[in-house]
């Protein structure tokens, strides 16, 4: 009877060790690992509107936790035109951002809580450790495949529209943006 109450002991000590050495929980996986399996939200359509009122559609992932947003686009081969990742600031704070473990260059736009760009980075280098910073309060950071920016003729005082920023895409939106493009100066178009 004793051997078999030290052995059940024993089982229990072993069975309990290892347990110990699985992570107990998301947080405790480190979100920048190669191998980490991080869930992000989305894809959800994001619409960028120049101030020369031409709109571009991008589909994004959406970063919301701690874990996604240090996760990012790290890891990725490549992010193709037309897609990307949100990061939502709530609260708005200054961000910044780097691109380890990042294997293409990407471009950051950084948008205050009204949903206008601040700031943009183009062709921020991956695997920089630098840190790329917003420099002013923002709701939000979008990454875009590096050249992207460009192309779309992104600038400060665009506006993206998004549930983040508490102005998506309606009829109503649609009709606003196209009226702003009439009313827009000629050397804004």
């Amino acid at each position: 009877m004793r051997t078999l109450i030290f052995s059940s002991l024993l089982a229990l000590g072993v069975a309990a060790a290892a347990m110990a050495q699985e992570p107990s929980s998301q947080s405790d996986i480190d979100p920048t690992a190669q191998d980490a399996m991080i869930d992000f939200g989305g894809p959800e359509e994001v619409v960028i509107v120049t101030t020369d009122g031409t709109r571009h559609v991008i589909q994004a992932e959406i970063a919301t936790t701690p874990a996604q947003k240090q996760r990012g686009l790290m890891w990725r081969e490549t992010v193709e035109p037309g897609t990307g990742m949100l990061f939502q600031y709530s609260p708005p704070e200054s961000a910044s951002m780097w691109m380890r473990n990042t294997l293409v260059d990407l471009d950051l736009v950084f948008i205050d809580a009204n949903g206008s760009v601040v700031k943009i980075i183009a062709f921020a280098q991956s695997e920089s450790l630098r840190s790329l910073g917003s420099d002013a309060t923002v709701a939000g950071v979008l990454e875009l495949g590096a050249g992207q920016a460009i192309a779309l003729g992104l600038r400060p005082g665009d506006t993206v529209r998004h549930a983040i920023f508490g102005n998506e895409t309606t009829p109503a939106t649609v009709a606003d943006d196209e009226a702003a493009a009439e009313e827009a100066p000629a050397d804004a178009q």
